[in-house]
């Protein structure tokens, strides 16, 4: 485990400002949620902090190593993975298959064999102990194409643990997800909690307040408040950012 500090980072699309001077540190170990209204900047800001977007200006570091400059690819061996990207997922593949890829390269090996990865059984055993820890290993062998949304939120789970993460970053795992399958999916995550360092942008509150150690709230591209989830939820500017939506932060 180790902790992710972000420090004054800003990004600009055009004369659009999505994320402006935003700083916040989680430290390691910490399940540290970060709400707000639809266009405050959170997909934005992920997309920053896994790679995907580079900023304008402020960094981002993983214990004392500035990582502002590093590719995603470099990121990710560095322990910093992104899960719930739509790419992660081969459709015609099994989740086991999936989930051995990503142990293949995180080991760094060639894919000019991937077609026979699922033979590996080195690779197998490292793939099933993530998906079991993402509750899906009773669904190894069915194809990604025939999983439930529920189930594939799992198998990307599964497929971010499988790269050995330090730091994981969920963006709206529940997003789609109801009901007993949220359920599921949140205990499955109290049970990472503690393993990992963990950065969670969810718009399920219920979730938010239920696994929190911190929250912050992102509005227009700016953090407005951090702090426990119950200093959060009684925070009179943070229920004034969800005019509307008040009834979510109950």
């Amino acid at each position: 485990m180790t902790s992710l500090t972000v420090t004054n980072l800003c990004k600009s699309f055009g004369a659009l400002k999505v994320t402006d001077d935003v700083s916040l540190s989680v430290e390691p170990g910490e399940l540290h949620a970060i709400i707000g209204p639809n266009g405050a900047g959170k997909t934005t800001l992920i997309s920053q902090l896994s790679g995907q977007l580079h900023c304008d200006s402020g960094s981002v570091a993983i214990g004392d190593r500035d990582i502002s400059r590093l590719t995603m690819p470099e990121r990710v061996k560095l322990g910093l993975a992104r899960s719930f990207q739509i790419t992660s997922v081969l459709p015609g593949f099994t989740a086991l298959e999936n989930v051995a890829l990503a142990v293949q390269a995180r080991e760094g090996s060639s894919f000019r064999f991937f077609g026979k990865v699922a033979d590996e059984a080195r690779l197998n055993e490292a793939a099933m102990t993530a998906l079991s820890e993402a509750g899906l290993d009773r669904r190894a062998h069915v194809l990604a194409r025939s999983l439930s949304h529920g189930e594939h939120r799992r198998l990307e789970l599964a497929i971010a643990l499988a790269t050995q993460p330090k730091i994981l970053l969920l963006d709206e795992p529940l997003a789609g997800v109801g009901g007993g399958d949220a359920e599921g999916f949140v205990a499955n995550l109290q049970k990472l909690k503690g393993r990992f360092t963990i950065v969670l942008i969810e718009h399920d509150m219920d979730a938010v307040f239920a696994l929190a150690d911190r929250v912050s709230v992102l509005v227009y591209g700016s953090i407005i408040a951090t702090g426990t989830p119950e200093a959060v939820r009684n925070d009179p500017e943070v229920r004034a950012a969800y005019l509307g939506e008040e009834e979510e932060l109950v």
